[in-house]
């Protein structure tokens, strides 16, 4: 059976279905109503907020044959080639690839005759921006005296790259970003009707990660319930994400309210043991001191724990909130200058004891700053701090430590052994071989090896948070690790076919399936009880033992 991506599957298809844009649908639902229609619109907006969907609508508002309004069938033949992309009246444009003035003198000649069968001929290029000058100049004309058949619909994510001409020729909407909340509960209706169990704080997780686009947020669904075999629960999500445990924030938290200097540090060695996204942590760790600095004027999400928030709103001065979220943003800024992300993790963690405006107690800023002599003579710090963990302060007396130089000799004597290895052109096994998490995992199991020059890698992968330069320098950091020397690594977005890690597995998972039930029909016992007792084997109730 084929199966329909959940964002083309739940693509709007008329104005009462479309998520968010009220003020967008208001001013187009009016202008069919009355007939107050222009002759070219643009549509402004980040990816995957309804742009070209509401194009779609609209251009099948103008067609429909159930007559012209703001509420199309859907069902006659207009409405449903529209939605196929195949009605002779509706042209949909790629600037991108189909930039020049040649492709825009073909489409202005064409737009002089009558439509073949519709009312309207509506013609919808996309990303608009990417024309030519020369592309520009040819449609100026056109697009401001139009035959009275033709709509144009203009679309883009940089409007101010569109020239100044074309703008003044257009009614121009500009398309918001999706709120997390209204992107969480349509998630919420789609895996209802698509009977799917999910936890709210999942959904609320996929509402922050899709950046305000519900195409993102559909694909991050789709891709949420394969990773957690139909179950979309928050732990799944986090772990396919790479977002930070809260129990992090949590720890971290409490630390800084009590000004424990070791209790910070030890939180960011467990983080590191974890490989824990460091700048994304700095990054929620300010998101949350902002909730907690709302709610210290009596304003609360419909995500947060408002119990736990005003406890924290009482418990820090509202001039340490501030001062703690400067340094948390400035610190995830600088994150890339540091030696390493632990050591520029730890240093911020260090810096929000070390500058507070409030009255800190003495002892509690010496907790933090004191040396590692000092720390030892601590009551309960010596006992419970572990080695690695008072490691880290000696740093700067390293010249007169054994320890560093010991671990550059390791490294020394590892280094040959790490780079004679070689790829040996296997992609799902060198993925399954990688010992990863988050998105860098995501990425080595959805991603289609293209080409291999030795360590210089090629991929395609299926959606576009994979292809973020972030994702592919944390992979490209653990591949580096894996095989013990540099490597190159550029990804593209497309349809994946090929082999991945994750098909394979799937494969895999597949055969020992067939096996399980083909044991469990022929073993002797299970026929004794069909055969003898009218028994049988409940479909979808055997499990490959996995042992």
């Amino acid at each position: 059976m084929s199966h329909q991506v959940l964002a083309r599957k739940w693509r709007p298809r008329d104005f009462e279905s479309l998520v968010g844009q009220e003020h967008v649908v208001r001013a187009l639902s009016h202008a069919l109503e009355t007939g107050r229609l222009h002759h070219a619109y643009l549509f402004t907006g980040t990816r995957g907020v309804g742009k070209t969907t509401i194009a779609r609508i609209l251009a099948k508002s103008l067609n429909c044959e159930a007559g012209q309004g703001a509420h199309p069938c859907g069902r006659c033949r207009a409405c449903t080639e529209i939605d196929e992309g195949r009605f002779p009246d509706y042209l949909e444009l790629d600037a991108a690839s189909n930039r020049g003035v040649e492709e825009m003198v073909q489409l202005l000649e064409n737009a002089v005759y009558s439509p073949v069968s519709g009312r309207y001929k509506v013609y919808v290029i996309d990303e608009v921006h990417m024309l030519s000058t020369h592309a520009f100049n040819a449609m100026l004309k056109t697009l401001e005296e139009p035959p009275p058949h033709v709509v144009f619909i203009l679309a883009t994510t940089d409007p101010q790259k569109v020239p100044v001409t074309v703008l003044s020729r257009c009614l121009q909407f500009n398309l918001k970003n999706m709120p997390p909340a209204a992107i969480a509960g349509h998630l919420v209706r789609v895996l209802q009707a698509e009977g799917i169990p999910a936890e709210p704080p999942a959904l609320a997780l996929i509402g922050r990660a899709a950046a305000g686009s519900m195409r993102d947020a559909l694909s991050l669904l789709d891709q949420a319930i394969a990773f957690s075999a139909g179950n979309v629960d928050e732990a799944a999500v986090r772990e396919m994400l790479g977002v930070v445990d809260r129990r992090h924030l949590e720890q971290l938290l409490e630390a800084l309210v009590a000004g424990d200097g070791p209790g910070l540090v030890a939180v960011a060695d467990s983080m590191l043991a974890g490989n824990a996204p460091f700048g994304r942590t700095l990054a929620d760790l300010a998101a949350l001191l902002q909730r907690i600095a709302l709610a210290q004027v009596g304003v609360l999400g419909d995500e947060d724990d408002p119990d736990a928030l005003q406890r924290r709103a009482r418990e820090i001065p509202a001039e340490d909130l501030q001062v703690w979220y400067q340094i948390a943003i400035h610190g995830a800024r600088d994150l890339p200058l540091a030696p390493d992300e632990h050591t520029g993790f730890t240093m911020t963690l260090l810096r929000l004891l070390a500058f507070r405006p409030g009255e800190t107690p003495p002892s509690a800023r010496q907790a933090a700053l004191r040396p590692p002599a000092g720390r030892v003579s601590q009551p309960g710090v010596a006992q419970q701090a572990a080695p690695q963990q008072a490691a880290a302060p000696q740093q700067p007396a390293a010249p007169q430590q054994p320890a560093a130089p010991q671990r550059a000799s390791q490294s020394t004597e590892q280094a040959p052994r790490a780079a004679a290895r070689a790829f040996d052109g296997d992609w799902p096994a060198l993925a399954a071989a990688l010992q990863v998490g988050g998105f860098t995992q995501q990425f080595m199991q959805q991603s289609e090896l293209i080409e291999a020059d030795g360590l210089s890698f090629r991929v395609r992968v299926p959606i576009r948070p994979l292809a973020e330069p972030g994702t592919v320098a944390r992979v490209r950091d653990a591949l580096a690790a894996h095989f013990g020397a540099p490597v190159r690594l550029s990804a593209e977005v497309g349809t994946v076919a090929g082999q991945t890690a994750a098909a394979v597995a799937s494969q895999q998972r597949s055969e020992r399936l067939q096996q399980a039930q083909e044991a469990m029909e022929s073993d002797p016992f299970v026929q004794t009880l069909i055969t003898d007792f009218g028994g049988r084997i409940v479909p979808g109730s055997v499990r490959p033992n996995e042992g």
